[in-house]
């Protein structure tokens, strides 16, 4: 174990720490927040990259249209839309008794086509940079070119002669292994024991390999990344440490930026922007933040969403120890109903370097998750996933009176908030079998009840 303190330690000296180790529901709002302007340079990254993800991504499109016929209609813009959801908000306020201030929307990713999650914005955008290296290294394809003719057999075939490897709880497996087998590479997914057997089935009638773990997500990732370190044909894409897939989750915001234009919705100084991201092992939300803060800058404000029992950014933020300790270390099992979120150690990258970018983190029950899925499901007929809905309650925790020194500090005033917009990122559930669905709703209108 790699900590500055003991287990035991911990538990006498950090109340924080001590809800953790209980499996309390628990926030924490950032006291090291800074301007953009000055915490921005931690990233490493910059909007030039940002901007030319958002380029590959539109030099792909006629392939992925072509591929793809459900984002035809879209160009092979693979993109989710936004919903206002008034109804949600008011039963969240009469559930939780909190004040119904400011609008709240719905970023469905969860509906996004080819994966059905978030994953599909950083997972694919990777697979296609990968394919796009090998195929102008090998003078067969540039940029200029119509990359529709990716889509013929002898591309299919060149692409086959390389591997793809991932670690993965699901969804970022989904995401890679249908738009790398659909390239043609030979795509094998390490699986933790968490993953839900219908995305395995999915992932092996697209011909993908899948590799199954007793152990979670942790495990899958190192065994993947060991054997493809020992194989030079095979590409490892790294969950926890990728910057690609961190920029293809950061181009969401410039697609943002323009849906609320089309709503005539305004970010600025009297309008702010929350927006509540369910996190894992932290890369989808941490591009995605990345991305909100190069668009809309201070006026945007960022909360992570984790389970109770795997609460590993939070953990590793809170501490500054990152990737160097999980939530194993303090005595917290990892087993939660939000399998996309069951990560027990966060991105080292990620962590560090969007500590001063991410305004707070919150955690919440699987019990809460069944109880927010079933609510949305009765208010505006929306299905997702227990980890798609983990945002659902950080608006409780943003007005809460707990959080009033982070109000103040940043100057969110209560007119401020009567002006605020709230956007919940669901992140996946559109592909989920029916009778699955049925199950996670069952157990959340017993919650309600």
């Amino acid at each position: 174990m790699i900590t500055d303190k003991t287990r035991e330690q911990w538990w006498i000296q950090d109340r924080l720490i001590r809800r953790l180790q209980e499996l309390q529901p628990s926030a924490w709002f950032n006291p090291n927040i800074a301007k953009v302007a000055s915490a921005l340079s931690d990233v490493g990254l910059t909007q030039v990259d940002v901007d030319a993800a958002e380029a590959r991504l539109k030099r792909f499109a006629a392939f992925i249209a072509q591929v793809f016929p459900e984002t035809a209609c879209s160009d092979g813009l693979i993109e989710s839309p936004i919903q206002a959801v008034p109804t949600l908000y008011q039963a969240l306020s009469q559930y939780y008794q909190i004040e119904q201030i400011g609008e709240l929307w719905l970023k469905l990713d969860s509906h996004l086509p080819i994966s059905g999650s978030i994953k599909a914005r950083g997972g694919i955008y990777e697979v296609l940079k990968h394919a796009e290296t090998l195929a102008i290294n090998a003078g067969l394809l540039s940029e200029q070119d119509d990359y529709a003719k990716l889509a013929t057999p002898s591309f299919k075939a060149f692409f086959n002669c390389y591997k793809i490897a991932v670690g993965s709880t699901g969804n970022l497996g989904l995401s890679i292994g249908i738009m790398g087998a659909t390239l043609g590479f030979q795509v094998t997914v390490h699986m933790s024991s968490d993953a839900r057997q219908w995305k395995k089935d999915k992932l092996r009638v697209h011909g993908v390999q899948v590799i199954e773990y007793a152990s979670d997500y942790s495990q899958a990732v190192a065994e993947g990344r060991r054997q493809a370190e020992q194989d030079p044909c095979c590409y490892f894409i790294d969950d926890e440490n990728s910057t690609n897939l961190f920029l293809g989750y950061a181009v969401a915001a410039l697609r943002l930026k323009q849906q609320f234009a089309v709503q005539n919705i305004p970010v600025d100084a009297q309008h702010p922007l929350f927006v509540y991201l369910p996190c894992g092992v932290g890369g989808g939300p941490g591009g995605v933040a990345f991305g909100l803060k190069l668009v809309f800058g201070d006026h945007v404000h960022c909360i992570f969403a984790e389970p109770t029992h795997s609460p590993s950014m939070l953990l590793g933020v809170y501490t500054g120890l990152h990737d160097k300790i999980s939530v194993q270390d303090i005595g917290i099992d990892n087993i939660t109903a939000a399998d996309g979120l069951a990560v027990g150690r966060p991105s080292g990258f990620v962590g560090k370097a969007m500590q001063r970018l991410i305004d707070g983190y919150f955690t919440m029950q699987d019990e809460s998750l069944y109880a927010m899925l079933a609510l949305l499901d009765q208010t505006e007929d929306i299905q997702l996933e227990p980890s798609a809905v983990a945002g659902m309650l950080g608006i409780n925790h943003v007005l809460s009176i707990e959080q009033q020194d982070y109000r103040d500090k940043l100057g969110l005033s209560s007119q401020l908030l009567k002006n605020a917009h709230h956007l919940v990122w669901a992140t996946g559930g559109s592909m989920v079998p029916f009778a699955e669905m049925q199950n996670y709703l069952a157990k959340g209108r017993k919650i309600l009840k």
